[in-house]
Order: structure tokens, then C-alpha cells, then sequence
């Protein structure tokens, strides 16, 4: 390998321009130096509106179909445990039965990639939520007609989970082909994505709990397998599988399973930015977890708050990162991604930690929640549209799959974080260690020289007005994002 090509290599890491292309000096300045905002986004220019038309069908069956199947988990999540619990009356089997689902969802996510990438996101997408609608109806079935046993039921769930894993991670890639025709910058889509998903995690327990509390868990059950089936009618009706962009680079598809899948894993390695943006979310989901699943709770109960608290604590932080993300799909092309990212994640994680440690009186916490909120609102947005960049079309399936699966592969040991936590340093102090534990975990990897790689990437301009797909290149030409590491993968 050459020098040259080594240094096109090291860019292409880092999410930056090659140093021999025109633009490098102001991609290695970083997205926050004086002089050298975001590229513009000029998707809006008249003479780009001219060449194709906008087609809003695809987008807005993207987000109703996440709609329906984020919701359906939401009042699973209620309905499951509130069924097993008063049918069994065990506390154990009631634990049991999430980690049935969540275990093969995260195996299943990953392994699921280059399946997806074959196959096609539409068929994977729309096969997994029949699965899950047939797997979650049969569970009630059964039950009234005397024949479900709590084995059968663990196997059932097994089957959601696994099912529901590549379903949901098939209709996030509908993201950018969604955005790209509706004519709108793909942080509109991502951020939009994400306001349906914070209201369905909103909205879809406070349905199971209506649900469950007038007509019993069994009707919740019925209402999940229903809004899974709805997800697969949406998706198998308004939408098709994405297609490469005229101006990426063709991906020599390697042959086989396992050297498709090791495919996305060498090219999740060597992409340094996107490397390190898993990892920051690997480590704050985890502590996440441990925060709402021990440290929350333990705090309600220590201050003398009580349970109910805790919806509220939950609820406040909801909706303003609902608002938020709103805010984000309409703005956020128009922001520096890195600062907004930092700041965004830094309000969302840290302050509520020191205010529940220092003793704050509850209406303090619960501003402090509603301003982190919607600093949260902020980042998936902007790390969606970052990893849309980053991936090559034919290798988004196998690589975004994999990097959510890790990305939730701390989730769950965070109880167990959290309770040893807890056992050893006392809630006050628990609550400072994971406080400080997630500064650190954003601090170190934005130190690193490849964020300055989350600035917008500009493609080439190969047309003969200098658009292509509505975007002008602002500087001449740049190498697509991840150029040299899809080389280096296949």
C-alpha cells in the first residue's frame, strides 16, 4: 500500500477528506473552527427542486410503520410482565419471561445484517413482524383454550424477540432512501424518527396501562399482535428497498454468510468515527440501564418520593425530548454537529446524576430532567445521519445491524451495575460513580481527531449543473464517506 493511498485511508477513518483533496485543510480545521461551518445543505436550490419529483409516500410510511411496531413493543414490555405476574404469581418467572425476549432480539439484530443486505430490508422487515404478530397472538390463544404453558411461553417470546431484532433493524434502513425522496435533509428524517420513537415509548405504556387496568393483559396482548400486523401491511405497501446512490462506490459483495458478516464487522473496525460513536453509546446505554433500573427506583424509595415518582421522572424527560427531536428534524442540518452532539448527550446524562446525589428538592430534579431531555433530543438525530453517511449503501444492512447490537449489548448488565453499585458505595455515592462514569465516556472519544469527521459530508459532483440528488457540492470534489475502508473490508 502506498503512502498516498495509506493517507486517503487515514482520512477516510476519520471521516475527513483525503489531505490531496481540495477541501482538506477545512476538514482537518474540525466542524467548530473559525471559518469552516457544515457544508451547506442546498437541496432547496431551484435549479436541484427541477430535477425530481418530491415523493412523501415512502417517508411517511417509514415513520408510521416504526409507529406501529415501537408501540407494540412498548405495550408488550407493560402487558408481558403484568400477565405472567398475576397468572403465575412468581416474581422470578415474571423476570424471566424480558430476558427471554431481549437475548435473542440483540443476537438475532446482529447476526441478522447480511441476511438483510440479500434479501432486501422489506421482505426482512415485513417477514419479522407477521412472525411477531402469529407468535404474540398465539400466547392468549392459548392461554383461553388451556393449553399454554409457561415453557411455551418462553419459547414464544423467543420467537418475538428473534423475530422483531431484524425487523426493526431492516426498517432503519428505509431512513435515508425515505428522506432523500421526500427532498428533505436526512437529519429531518432521522430527526422525525426519532420523535416517533420517544412518543411511542410515551404513548405505548400509558395504552398498556389503560388496557391492562380496564379490560385485563390478555386484550394488551391482542392490541400488540395487531399494531405488529399493521407495521407489516404498512411496510409491504409504501415502501421498497433502498438502492445505492450513482455516487458511491461499488462494493464487491463477498460471497457466503460468514464473509458477508465479517464484511461489516472489518468495516465497523476500521471506520475509526463510527467505531467510536458505538462505543461512547455502548458505555451510556449500559449506564443508562443501570440508572433506570436500580438507581431510580432506589432513590424514589430513599427520599421518600415514592413509585410514583418515577413515572414522572420518566414522563418529564420523554416529552421534552420529544419536542426536541421535533426542534432537531427541523434544524439540526442547519447546526455543527459535533458541539450539538457533545452538548446534547452531556445535558442528557450528566446533570440529573448530581442533582439526585446532592438531595435536590424534587422540583429541581425534575427541571433538571426536563432540560436534559431535551439535550437528548438532540443526538440520534444527528449520530442517524452521521451513520447513514458513513455506510455504503450495499454494506448498511450487515454494518448498522451489528453496531446496535452493540450498542445494546451492556443493557442487560446495567441492573447488576447498578446494584453493586449501590451495595458498595450507597445510592449518593452510586449516583456520583455513574454521573462520573458517563462524563467520561463522552469526553474521551470526542478527544479523539475523527469527530471532526461528523461534519456533513459533500458527494462529487458528476452532473453537469454541479447537483446530484439535489445536494451542490460546495467544494469541488470529495471522497465519499468510508471510501478506502469499503476497499479495505472487501
Amino acid at each position: 500500500m502506498t503512502s498516498r493511498h495509506a493517507a486517503a485511508q487515514q482520512a477516510a477513518d476519520s471521516g475527513t477528506p483525503s489531505p490531496d483533496s481540495p477541501d482538506s485543510r477545512d476538514a482537518l480545521d474540525g466542524p467548530d473552527a473559525p471559518g469552516t461551518p457544515d457544508a451547506p445543505d442546498t437541496s432547496g436550490a431551484p435549479g436541484a427542486q427541477d430535477e425530481e419529483p418530491r415523493v412523501l409516500r415512502g417517508l411517511i410510511g417509514m415513520l408510521s410503520a416504526n409507529a406501529a411496531s415501537l408501540s407494540a413493543n412498548r405495550v408488550l414490555s407493560i402487558a408481558l410482565p403484568w400477565f405472567v405476574l398475576t397468572t403465575t404469581g412468581s416474581v422470578g418467572k415474571t423476570g424471566l419471561v424480558a430476558f427471554c425476549q431481549i437475548v435473542p432480539y440483540v443476537v438475532a439484530q446482529a447476526l441478522a445484517g447480511p441476511i438483510i443486505d440479500r434479501v432486501g430490508p422489506k421482505r426482512i422487515s415485513v417477514a419479522g413482524d407477521l412472525a411477531s404478530t402469529v407468535a404474540t397472538a398465539a400466547a392468549p390463544l392459548l392461554y383461553l383454550t388451556g393449553n399454554l404453558s409457561f415453557g411455551l411461553l418462553l419459547g414464544l417470546l423467543a420467537v418475538v424477540g428473534a423475530a422483531d431484532g431484524p425487523a426493526n433493524g431492516a426498517k432503519g434502513l428505509f431512513v435515508p432512501a425515505a428522506t432523500r425522496a421526500a427532498r428533505v435533509p436526512l437529519e429531518r428524517g432521522t430527526g422525525l424518527s426519532t420523535a416517533v420513537e420517544r412518543t411511542a415509548t410515551t404513548v405505548g405504556p400509558a395504552i398498556a396501562g389503560v388496557v391492562v387496568a380496564s379490560f385485563g393483559s390478555l386484550y394488551a396482548l391482542w392490541i400488540t399482535a395487531f399494531l405488529f400486523g399493521v407495521s407489516a401491511l404498512i411496510i409491504s405497501t409504501t415502501l421498497s428497498d433502498p438502492v445505492p446512490e450513482p455516487h458511491e462506490m461499488p462494493v464487491e459483495e463477498a460471497e457466503g454468510y460468514f464473509s458477508r458478516l465479517r464484511q461489516g464487522a472489518v468495516f465497523l473496525r476500521d471506520a475509526k468515527l463510527l467505531r467510536s460513536i458505538v462505543g461512547m453509546l455502548a458505555v451510556t446505554n449500559l449506564l443508562d440501564q443501570a440508572f433506570m433500573s436500580v438507581l431510580l427506583p432506589v432513590w424514589a424509595k430513599e427520599t421518600g418520593h415514592g413509585a410514583g415518582v418515577i413515572g414522572l421522572v420518566v414522563s418529564v424527560f420523554a416529552a421534552t425530548s420529544i419536542v426536541a427531536a421535533l426542534v432537531a428534524a427541523g434544524v439540526a442540518d442547519r447546526l455543527p454537529r459535533r458541539t450539538v452532539y457533545l452538548i446534547g448527550l452531556t445535558l442528557g446524562g450528566v446533570p440529573r446524576f448530581v442533582a439526585m446525589a446532592t438531595g435536590a428538592p424534587l422540583w429541581v430534579v425534575l427541571a433538571v430532567l426536563a432540560v436534559g431531555g431535551l439535550g437528548s433530543g438532540f443526538v440520534n438525530p444527528i449520530v442517524g445521519a452521521v451513520t447513514y453517511e458513513l455506510i455504503p449503501t450495499p454494506l448498511l444492512g450487515r454494518v448498522k445491524t451489528m453496531a446496535q447490537a452493540v450498542t445494546w449489548a451492556g443493557i442487560p448488565f446495567g441492573g447488576l451495575l447498578g446494584a453493586g453499585l449501590v451495595t458498595v458505595a450507597g445510592t449518593s455515592g452510586a449516583l456520583w460513580i455513574v454521573g462520573g462514569l458517563y462524563l467520561v465516556a463522552i469526553g474521551v472519544p470526542a478527544l479523539n481527531r475523527e469527530w471532526s469527521g461528523m461534519r456533513k459530508q459533500t458527494v462529487p459532483d458528476t452532473s453537469p449543473g454541479g447537483a446530484e440528488h439535489g445536494k451542490e457540492s460546495a467544494t469541488g470534489t470529495a471522497p465519499a464517506p468510508g471510501e478506502d475502508a469499503v476497499k479495505e473490508a472487501v
